[in-house]
């Protein structure tokens, strides 16, 4: 039974990383090259020839400097969101071959407990993030 479980974990996971490596980009949007969820640090940057815009155009220098900031911070709190699923997995693969181990079962868990907060507060950070970021366009 554990095989099994263990056995379609593993499918799973491929078939959605597979998914989620897949690019799905408009045409009009050729110029947002991203990689999984994560946007290019110019987001919101560039004009209609994929060229970088200058401060003037997007609002100062300020604005412009924010703009950047708040892609990188987006990318690492997405890391931080991936390293969280990967915890899970990993929680999950010792509470398959925990064998009945109550110590072992209590860590795993716990590994699952806490990755699943990092990603709640990493996923409400993307959103915050996104937010700010549209307010500012």
């Amino acid at each position: 039974m554990k095989a099994a479980i263990a056995k379609l974990l593993v499918l799973f996971t491929l078939v959605a990383g597979a998914t989620a490596v897949m690019p799905v980009q408009p045409a009009s949007a050729a110029c947002q090259n991203s990689f999984l969820t994560f946007p290019a640090w110019h987001k919101g940057l560039t004009k209609g020839d994929c060229s970088i815009k200058s401060p003037d155009e997007v609002g100062g220098l300020s604005n412009f400097i924010w703009a950047i900031v708040l892609n990188v911070l987006n990318i690492l709190i997405q890391a931080v969101a991936y390293v969280s699923g990967g915890f899970i997995i990993w929680g999950g693969f010792q509470y398959l071959i925990a064998a009945g181990s109550s110590d072992r079962v209590t860590s795993a868990r716990k590994t699952i407990q806490n990755a699943v907060i990092g990603l709640v507060i990493s996923l409400f950070a993307v959103i915050v993030i996104s937010y700010v970021a549209g307010q500012l366009a």
